[in-house]
């Protein structure tokens, strides 16, 4: 026969997790750390692209509220420049945004889609900009220009994306994962 001992006290929270300061009022649809501090963005279905740094004393950690922009509708998708300095968001308004949060700057509409844009890469490599929308396409941007420097097509509607320089790879809505070679523009395999 077995015994109890005395009732154990479980920790509610052992990994001393905190929720961020003011959080989004929807559900949240994508998070990025900036390469470069500890800045965490994450966009919403409110429309909002929110930012805050994240501070750490010892064991303790905080978040302290620093920056938001608005989309006209919710936002899909974040990622930051390499340098740290800048956001892309995109979203349900078919647009992809170009936030200089370091510099405090405005944001501007840097892309365009037909549809919403449910993916964004930066590609420090190329210096381009890729974005991955439910319009089934894929397309480069040179942030130097007003247009696509290129327009993949694709056969679905763009569910996913992730760079690893030489190689992309974008998952579809219809179950494909497509593997693109960023060094020579050309589909490697389809799964």
């Amino acid at each position: 026969m077995s015994t109890f001992g005395a009732p154990s006290i479980a920790n509610p929270n052992p990994n001393k997790s905190v929720e961020v300061v003011q959080p989004p009022s929807d559900s949240v649809s994508s998070l990025c750390f900036s390469p470069k501090a500890n800045v965490l963005v994450a966009t919403s279905w409110d429309n909002q692209v929110r930012c805050w740094e994240i501070m750490r004393n010892g064991t303790t950690v905080g978040t302290v509220p620093k920056a938001s922009i608005s989309h006209d509708q919710p936002v899909l998708c974040s990622t930051w420049k390499d340098d740290g300095t800048t956001v892309f968001s995109g979203g349900c308004d078919k647009q992809v945004k170009m936030w200089p949060l370091l510099s405090g700057g405005q944001p501007v509409t840097v892309a365009m889609h037909d549809a919403p844009v449910k993916e964004i890469a930066w590609i420090p490599e190329m210096n381009l900009l890729a974005t991955g929308s439910w319009d089934k396409t894929l397309r480069y941007w040179d942030l130097r220009q007003p247009n696509p420097a290129h327009v993949q097509q694709l056969p679905e509607r763009c569910y996913a994306l992730s760079v690893r320089h030489p190689l992309m790879v974008v998952g579809t809505a219809d179950r494909n994962l497509i593997v693109f070679n960023l060094q020579n523009p050309q589909v490697l395999e389809e799964v």
